[in-house]
């Protein structure tokens, strides 16, 4: 059975420079960091209510080779606000992915192109508020 998510990983050319920018976007250092010969190959950070594990992957090891399109699946992740969210992404260097876009009553998402190729999602999402409100009363 599907427990949920554990670790969404991107990839990097650049893993020192995606940490230091990730760092700053999360507000936190990464808890694990694996070198391979010179700089780390991998890091990880624990993100969040839920603690949900981010790491970033040398672009070497990804299974497809590097492309200067972005890919992957988009992963929303939730925050008060997408709307400024999103324009601090920008602000930071990322670039528009898909524009703030109302899904409907409660549901705001965004998405942005990080300076490493990769897709990051930005949600608000009423719901997300409610699964943590059961369980604090759990």
């Amino acid at each position: 059975m599907l427990r949920g998510f554990t670790t969404v990983s991107f990839f990097a050319d650049d893993v020192p420079a995606a940490t230091a920018w990730y760092t700053e976007v999360f507000g936190i250092e990464p808890y694990f960091v694996r070198p391979v010969e010179g700089p780390p190959a991998y890091v990880e950070f624990r993100v969040g209510d839920y603690q949900h594990e981010f790491g970033i992957i040398d672009s070497r090891f990804s299974p497809h080779g590097r492309s200067e399109k972005p890919a992957g699946a988009v992963i929303y992740w939730a925050v008060d606000d997408a709307r400024a969210a999103y324009h601090r992404l920008l602000a930071m260097g990322a670039t528009t992915h898909e524009e703030p876009t109302e899904r409907g009553p409660g549901f705001v998402t965004a998405s942005v192109i990080d300076p490493f190729g990769n897709i990051l999602g930005v949600m608000y999402n009423e719901h997300y508020l409610g699964v943590l409100e059961a369980r604090a009363g759990a």
